[in-house]
């Protein structure tokens, strides 16, 4: 029994680490999984060069909810770099779980199926808060905000903009972050808490970006350059080290101009609004 599932990528408006309190929207490069279930009684995943714990445990953990014993085969692949900031561990946790469920041909509640994914983020040790602000921005699309501490989701809306992403040529892995700078930022993390939940997204997103640059020690230049070219908003996503902005599309080309010169690649997307789904034809 083979099953398929797809999930999209998301970008930060607010990191969880400061305070508990996170808030992501999708976008739209996506990762695609497949589960192949045997009767092993092992699950393996197969993806080269990556580290395959995570999605192991997250067909694990749906077998051991449903109540199967099946053995498994892992497998993704993905338009969303890994240890860039882009969600790839989240994105790639839905895609599995909805994988699984697809092979079992069973119902899962989306947003319980991402929190599945946010207990094997954490028990993979890929994860400081467990980022469910992350797993519901890709699993539900849309803009999410999120109590991460509660596990509980506070707010969600669509959100349609062109996004620019500039993924430089290196990673930087989440569970590395400095918790203690990262919490010395709270307050301005209640600020921008405060902005989501009232829908002021751009600003969030960007005193999130320069904050948590000046915390992190990473440069404030591609968000200064995002704002210079006409960029509504602009953030580090994640704990880096891309970086996100939301933009009219008639200011596209000054900001591509303007990331260039910095190196890594610059993408064009687009915020995502769809629901990641299951089935061979997603």
């Amino acid at each position: 029994m083979i099953g398929h599932g797809r999930a999209g990528g998301a970008a930060t408006i607010l990191n969880a680490v400061a305070n508990w309190k996170g808030s992501a929207f999708g976008i739209g490069l996506m990762t695609y999984g497949q589960v192949e279930l045997d009767r092993t009684g092992t699950i393996k995943g197969d993806v080269p060069g990556v580290d395959t714990r995570l999605i192991e445990i997250c067909v694990g953990l749906v077998l051991e909810r449903l109540g199967y014993d099946y053995g498994a085969t892992v497998r993704t692949r993905s338009e969303i770099p890994v240890a860039s900031g882009l969600k790839s561990s989240s994105t790639a946790a839905n895609a599995v779980i909805l994988a699984a469920l697809d092979a079992l041909h069973e119902e899962m509640d989306p947003i319980e199926a991402a929190k599945i994914g946010v207990a094997a983020a954490r028990k993979a040790g890929v994860t400081i808060t467990g980022a469910l602000d992350d797993a519901l921005a890709s699993m539900l699309g849309g803009v999410v905000v999120t109590d991460n501490k509660e596990m509980l989701l506070l707010k969600r809306e669509e959100l349609n903009t062109p996004v620019m992403i500039l993924s430089p040529d290196k990673k930087l892995f989440s569970q590395e972050t400095s918790v203690s700078r990262s919490r010395l930022i709270s307050p301005v993390a209640d600020v921008v808490y405060d902005l989501a939940l009232r829908g002021d997204y751009a600003r969030a997103m960007t005193i999130n970006g320069l904050a948590y640059c000046a915390a992190l020690g990473l440069s404030a230049e591609p968000v200064l350059l995002a704002l210079e070219a006409g960029a509504e908003g602009a953030s580090l996503s994640g704990t880096g080290p891309s970086y996100a902005a939301i933009i009219e599309e008639s200011r596209i080309e000054a900001l591509e101009a303007a990331w260039r010169p910095l190196g890594g690649k610059v993408i064009r997307t687009y915020s995502n609004n769809r629901c990641a789904s299951k089935g061979e034809g997603t």
